[in-house]
């Protein structure tokens, strides 16, 4: 829960970093095709909400 919130902390202040851990992490998914990682990648965009979006709704991770 505490890595979670952390997360939601670091995508809302500091939100080139979550963005790029985003990307990293996106992109290194096998699981994904290439439409889903071109669609996480454009909905992690946004500031503060994307990395947000992609933590709740895309399974993934920061870190």
């Amino acid at each position: 829960m505490i890595k979670f919130i952390v997360e939601i902390v670091l995508a809302l202040v500091l939100h080139p970093v979550a963005y790029i851990l985003c990307v990293i992490d996106i992109v290194h998914r096998d699981e994904l095709s290439g439409f889903w990682k071109v669609f996480w990648i454009i909905v992690t965009f946004p500031w503060g909400i994307g990395p947000i979006l992609y933590i709740i709704f895309g399974g993934g991770k920061l870190w």
